[in-house]
């Protein structure tokens, strides 16, 4: 008999509910992870607890408010969704967990010791790697199986970025909508500090550092945020043959006053209508499902923006989400764990 194997699928997480008490909970828990916010320890609970959840939490709840669906947030929901259409797939048991709030790590990995499995194929879903995300899943699974003293084995699927299925995912995901005529298309990818970048450089002297570093080859891309970014993008512009002055790469989701990744999405989004681009699509790759970031902040908030700088419509590309063919390559990396 096999080793009894499982797989184990990690997005971010919501709040329980809009209410201002659960999205404080949910942001204290997020944002005081050392890895999303890194600075020392006092520092981080002064501007954590003082600063920002007093600041943000009523307008971050009524964000919510506006994309709740009958069942939950739609992280929550459709990523449950997901995992039932790749269960359908495989052989082997599929749990979702949010890295913050319910259902947690904790509990996934208890149920899946509790069904005797040996083996967990971990899969982060964050296409490319960043400490504040892949990283921090990833540890926050190996710490509790640690301290738990569970006989489990991991074996962490990497980020993927560049992988073939999930760009012709993307790839299929965004073609129907460029049937339609439109001006522009922003790749709108989530921000990160600049710092974020710096720690993560392999060699400590190419990102950033470097003139054209992302395209100037280094063992840093392998934990490069931005360069990832780049190669996403770079990828799926190619299997859609658009040409460079039809699209532009860009950041979202910036807070605080520290130097973040640029451009920033909502300076793109601002400035396309004086050069009479007015009709934009707006895909968020690093996003595999819809939630506040795409929903609210590019849909709603950049949106009416978008047209109040004199823009006409701005169309959000729905993530991957249960697309068929993100379906297919879960299932398929799944698979090759089962063998």
């Amino acid at each position: 008999m096999g080793v009894k194997k499982a797989a184990l699928l990690i997005n971010l997480g919501s709040p329980e509910s809009p209410k201002v008490k659960d999205v404080r909970c949910y942001l204290r828990e997020f944002l005081m992870d050392p890895y999303v916010i890194d600075i020392p320890y006092t520092l981080r609970h002064c501007l954590v607890n003082y600063i920002i959840i007093p600041i943000r939490s009523s307008r971050t709840a009524e964000s919510y408010k506006k994309i709740r669906m009958k069942d939950g947030s739609p992280l929550l929901v459709i990523s449950r969704s997901l995992v039932d259409a790749v269960q359908k797939k495989v052989n082997i048991p599929v749990e979702i967990a949010m890295r913050y709030q319910n259902p947690s790590i904790l509990s996934a990995i208890n149920k899946l010791n509790s069904l005797n499995i040996e083996e967990i194929l971990v899969v982060p879903l964050f296409p490319q790697y960043a400490m504040a995300t892949f990283k921090s899943a990833v540890e926050s699974v190996e710490n509790y199986i640690k301290s738990s003293g569970f006989k489990i084995k991991i074996t962490v699927h990497p980020p993927f970025y560049n992988d073939p299925n999930y760009i012709l995912a993307l790839t299929e995901s965004i073609k129907e909508f460029l049937n339609n005529p439109f001006d522009h298309i922003v790749f709108s990818y989530h921000g990160l500090p600049e710092r974020h970048i710096k720690k993560t450089d392999l060699t400590k002297r190419h990102c950033l550092k470097v003139p054209n570093c992302c395209n100037t080859p280094s063992p840093s891309h392998q934990y490069c945020y931005r360069h990832q970014c780049f190669e996403t993008t770079r990828a799926v512009v190619e299997k859609l043959g658009l040409p460079s002055d039809k699209y532009t790469i860009a950041f979202q989701s910036r807070f605080g006053f520290d130097k973040w990744l640029e451009p920033a999405t909502v300076d793109i989004l601002k400035n396309l209508p004086t050069h009479n681009k007015k009709n934009v699509l707006v895909a968020c790759p690093s996003f595999v499902t819809d939630c506040i970031e795409t929903l609210e902040e590019i849909a709603i908030r950049n949106k009416e923006l978008f047209i109040a700088a004199g823009g006409n419509d701005l169309k959000l590309i729905p993530c991957l989400n249960t697309n068929p063919y993100w379906v297919d390559t879960i299932a398929g990396w799944i698979k090759k764990f089962e063998e």
